[in-house]
């Protein structure tokens, strides 16, 4: 995986308060953690959860906040709710 991706889109939040980012999800992996950043900068992470009644969704604010060392109610899915492509807006005014 190329860190170096991660740590520019927490400077891109850092310096401009948001952030968006293309997220490919896998449910059902045996635990939560990026896989890899993919050429077009999406980002793959595989969720150690079922996508049932948006408990995955759940699962990947809540690792995403984790990333970013943000509250989750700063980040929402924008586009992609019910497909394993999502676009996600980090959002931090408090930093």
């Amino acid at each position: 995986m190329n860190i170096d991706y991660l740590v520019k889109f927490k400077k891109i939040l850092l310096d401009k308060g948001e952030v968006y980012l293309r997220i490919k999800v896998h449910p059902n992996a045996i635990k939560t953690c990026i896989k890899e950043i993919m050429a077009d900068k999406t980002i793959k992470i595989d969720l150690a959860v079922a996508p049932i009644k948006g408990k995955a969704n759940i699962e990947l604010i809540k690792f995403l906040a984790q990333q970013f060392d943000t509250n989750v109610s700063n980040i929402k899915i924008i586009s992609g709710i019910t497909d394993r492509m999502k676009l996600i807006k980090i959002a931090c005014k408090n930093f």
